[in-house]
């Protein structure tokens, strides 16, 4: 395309160094569908004739089928996936198809290709974690009124219903989506017919391209339409939080999954098993989904760490945008794919999860509550529920067994009543507050989670 300008040949090892097909044919319909929208403008504006313009969409059209269809395999001997465009109109319907790039340059065609490649990437990540919502709402529902113990410090702290916590989750799932609607927001402008930086001579109408292809408007400034990624790292970084919460739920699953605990069980297709340990079920699909977790940070970071230094405007630099946003996409896809079954075959362990809850004096808030409803100063109440414990430990017994003549030696303001307000039951279902762990506070978070969902 420069030969023009050069004497000579690229090497060919420069020539594979600099090509970028391998990885950029992904967007080859984004491409089409960019010169489609290019095309009518330059008919629209006169800078094209109107019959140029038909062979071009036409040609373009039966491209894509082909390639869709594997009547026409992508040449990867071409350098990047406008160039095997281009070079397959042409050769299919002539010279018209040498008259699309007029008022345009590779830099501003990629960038919008990406543009709306992770427009619509995006949008299958957000139904990807609408699948996954559903499926730990459902099992929300179904557990809301199971209870075992809640954690700080991996240590146990305050009886929740199972329900309660998987809610947790629920909730920042649905501000992964919302953080990517935003960046798609914040993305959905084109910038077609920024050309290789300083716009063209040509009277061109940006504005009717952007609104075929679905855009809100268009770029402001030439210069910035063709070096900006923000839009990338923005994406890659909602991504890698996507993956965090992903990481968190599988280390929790791993943990439940344990002997030690043995809180849930997953479905055999969602286990492994030892090549010499018979007995063992390995959660290795949440695993595999921890680990994947560093990839898309390490992703993020090497974007940053690509531009950080880049002078305006486009610099080749710029094509190493591609290989880390794909593999982003791609893992953060297969990890929801495959997250969402496992949580929906997932066994619950109902018993054990309500037998670790009685151990661990996890209702000594309540009893130091009981305290405070009577009268007492919550730090006098904390203070003697703390000794309290302290002798249940040294005697080897629970609140719940300690006899009420052994209470009222440290306060009597204890009463028989004591014993309903410290039961597990009772914990759980005062917690009325909102956004609590009672059954109905569960039900009312489903029910918005549900509601957020259907908009």
């Amino acid at each position: 395309m420069w030969a023009g300008r050069f004497s000579k040949s690229l090497d060919q090892k420069a020539d594979d160094f600099n090509s970028s097909i391998s990885f950029d044919s992904r967007m080859y319909k984004q491409d089409i569908t960019g010169s489609m929208a290019h095309a009518s403008m330059l008919a629209k504006q006169g800078i094209i004739a109107t019959e140029d313009c038909e062979k071009i969409i036409d040609g373009l059209a039966a491209i894509l089928a082909d390639i869709e269809s594997g009547a026409l395999e992508i040449d990867m001997g071409c350098e990047d996936i406008h160039m095997f465009v281009e070079a397959e109109l042409t050769a299919r319907i002539g010279d018209a198809g040498k008259k699309l790039h007029t008022a345009r340059s590779r830099n501003d065609q990629v960038a919008v290709d990406i543009r709306l490649y992770m427009r619509d990437k995006s949008e299958e990540i957000i139904a990807l974690l609408k699948e996954l919502i559903e499926a730990v709402t459902e099992q929300a529902e179904a557990n809301k009124g199971v209870i075992l113990p809640g954690y700080t410090h991996l240590q146990r702290a305050q009886p929740i219903t199972f329900g309660h916590h998987l809610m947790a989750y629920a909730m920042m799932f649905l501000r992964d989506i919302s953080r990517i609607k935003v960046a798609i927001a914040r993305m959905n402008y084109s910038p077609l017919g920024s050309c290789a930086l300083a716009g063209t001579t040509y009277n061109t109408d940006r504005m009717f391209a952007a609104e075929k292809l679905g855009f809100d408007g268009i770029t402001r400034n030439s210069i910035d339409g063709v070096s900006d990624r923000d839009f990338c790292l923005e994406l890659m970084s909602d991504f890698s939080i996507v993956m965090m919460h992903l990481s968190r739920f599988s280390e929790e699953i791993i943990l439940w999954s344990s002997w030690e605990f043995s809180f849930v069980e997953l479905d055999d297709s969602f286990t492994t098993g030892s090549s010499i340990m018979p007995q063992k079920k390995n959660s290795d699909m949440a695993e595999l989904v921890r680990g994947k977790t560093g990839r898309v940070y390490g992703n993020l970071m090497a974007l940053l760490t690509t531009l950080k230094g880049l002078p305006l405007a486009y610099n080749k630099d710029m094509q190493e945008d591609k290989e880390a946003i794909f593999d982003s996409v791609d893992t953060v896809a297969i990890c929801l794919e495959v997250f969402a079954p496992m949580i929906k075959t997932m066994k619950v362990k109902r018993e054990n999860m309500y037998r670790a809850a009685q151990k661990g004096f996890i209702n000594a808030t309540d009893l130091a509550d009981y305290l405070t409803k009577k009268g007492m100063p919550f730090r006098s109440a904390y203070k003697i529920v703390g000794q309290i414990v302290a002798e249940c430990i040294e005697k080897n017994c629970v609140l719940d067994t300690l006899s009420l003549e052994e209470y009222k030696k440290h306060t009597d303001m204890f009463e028989a009543d004591l014993f309903d307000e410290i039961s597990l039951e009772t914990c759980v279902s005062k917690r009325i507050s909102a956004g609590g762990t009672s059954v109905g506070s569960v039900e009312e978070q489903i029910a918005y989670v549900k509601e957020e969902l259907s908009k």
